[in-house]
């Protein structure tokens, strides 16, 4: 098409509405041309509030895209992280695992003289994780765990299924779980993941003064340690 005719092209699809932009691309002009081209036209009220919704709707649409292309690079980056975790921790020792659990209660768990042993998290991770170190590093039974929910009241109406997601992920009979701790505190707001919420878990054990003051004293030596 010769650029004269383009031009004329340009002034037909201007009158009908179109966009620079969009009349741009179909011409295979810069804007800047098809802006020239168009200056003399004179667009309808109607026209102008059209080409303002297609613009808005182009947007939307633009921003739609971009987030999910961010969403997409986010997750790529988390894998690449989660891959490189995997390789850098690889098969820890006996001495790591205690260090990291004495680390970690430390951080998370009961150490006064009048408090029971207890490590209170909402992380089901952490929870089993330390749920298999006391196991595997003080020999502690399972029969012996007596794990105990607390969660506000608002969920009262699913602690079944609060408690059944912890049995399930410890492997322990629901028998063994003390009652539940409702907390009372009102909540204005109703959050979107309040049937995935499952509180917070204090994982106790039977009869532990003398497994409290073992852990203290190996908290103790790894504060020395790192000195």
């Amino acid at each position: 098409m010769a650029k004269f005719e383009k031009r004329i092209q340009a002034l037909k699809l201007r009158r009908l509405g179109k966009s620079i932009g969009s009349i741009a691309q179909e011409l295979g002009v810069s804007k800047s041309t098809s802006s020239h081209w168009c200056m003399g036209i004179k667009l309808t009220k109607q026209q102008k509030e059209t080409l303002t919704r297609n613009a808005i709707k182009a947007g939307s649409s633009g921003r739609l895209v971009g987030a999910e292309m961010n969403k997409r690079k986010k997750q790529e980056r988390i894998e690449i992280h989660d891959r490189t975790g995997l390789t850098k921790i690889g098969k820890i020792t006996s001495r790591e695992l205690l260090i990291a659990g004495i680390a970690l209660y430390w951080a998370e768990g009961s150490k006064t003289d009048r408090s029971q042993l207890s490590l209170v998290n909402s992380d089901p991770i952490l929870i089993y994780f330390m749920y298999q170190w006391f196991q595997k590093i003080f020999n502690i039974p399972k029969k012996d765990f007596l794990p105990r929910v607390s969660i506000n009241e608002i969920h009262r109406p699913r602690i079944e299924k609060v408690t059944r997601f912890w049995a399930q992920l410890l492997k322990l009979p629901l028998s063994q779980f003390r009652n539940t701790s409702f907390i009372k505190a009102k909540q204005k707001k109703v959050y979107e993941n309040y049937d995935l919420y499952y509180g917070v878990l204090s994982l106790r054990i039977r009869k532990s003064t003398d497994l409290k003051y073992q852990i203290r004293g190996l908290i103790k030596a790894l504060g020395v340690a790192s000195g």
